[in-house]
């Protein structure tokens, strides 16, 4: 969901209820829940956030748009990010320069490019940042860690 004043990523789990709250000035990640959401925020499905970059112009929010499931891991999908959003915190671009405003082109062409190329690929449910024998040598506690927590 989209608002002027903060991005709010509501999660698709059966009985969820915490939606994570990004402030567009501050840039503030707080949990809220989905009644916060105002009913005037422009609501679009994504499948994930790749993270933030700051360029030129500020802040920008990269949102995973498409996904293709690719196989599985053990009964868990692994999907392929295949579409992208590069989303601003920032309003307007009043603030900047000619030649700031060029420049900030230049680099979402470059981020646009990057996020182009093959390679993306990511689960929620499985750990795709270890190696199979490295998770077999982990010890239990880890194991049961949260894959936000590892």
């Amino acid at each position: 969901h989209i608002t002027p004043e903060k991005f709010y990523v509501e999660a698709c789990d059966d009985g969820a209820d915490d939606v994570l709250a990004i402030d567009r000035v501050s840039t503030e990640v707080t949990l809220t829940v989905k009644k916060d959401v105002p009913p005037s925020a422009v609501t679009r499905p994504i499948f994930g956030i790749l993270g933030t970059i700051r360029l030129v112009a500020g802040t920008y929010l990269i949102v995973i748009t498409k996904k293709k499931k690719v196989g599985e891991i053990f009964g868990h999908a692994i999907w392929k990010a295949t579409d992208f959003d590069i989303m601003s915190y920032k309003k307007t671009m009043l603030h900047l320069t000619d030649i700031q405003l060029q420049d900030n082109k230049v680099f979402l062409s470059m981020l646009n490019h990057v996020l182009s190329v093959d390679g993306f690929y990511f689960s929620t449910t499985y750990d795709l940042t270890h190696t199979l024998q490295r998770l077999a040598n982990t010890s239990p506690e880890f194991q049961e860690m949260s894959l936000l927590e590892r």
